[in-house]
């Protein structure tokens, strides 16, 4: 099962990591000016999270694959770390997917 954790960091602006099962960083969030705005945008992942068409599918400069989950508005929620292949990537939206909808809350 999965979580998210809100951090602070060092500038004072807070973010969010989902974390799988596993402890691997699947999704990480933009910073944010204050905690309640990090928590609407768990909120909005966790929703956002279970839709196929908010993944946006792209590939780095360096041409590692990698994705952007988006909210209705088209606001980027959160980001993956870079893949290996196409197929990597494909397994961290689903494990996104898999791990986003029901999972909880934490702060370090």
């Amino acid at each position: 099962m999965g979580k998210f954790v809100i951090t602070q960091r060092a500038n004072g602006e807070y973010q969010f990591n989902l974390k799988a099962g596993n402890g691997q960083v699947i999704l990480t969030s933009e910073g944010y000016t204050n905690k309640a705005g990090c928590e609407n945008g768990i909120a909005s992942a966790k929703v956002n999270s279970q839709v196929d068409e908010r993944y946006e599918r792209k590939t780095s400069t360096n041409n590692k694959p990698y994705f952007n989950l988006k909210a209705s508005n088209g606001q980027i929620i959160g980001k993956s770390e870079f893949y290996e292949s196409e197929a990597a990537r494909e397994n961290g939206i689903a494990s996104v997917k898999k791990n986003a909808g029901d999972a909880r809350v934490e702060e370090e």
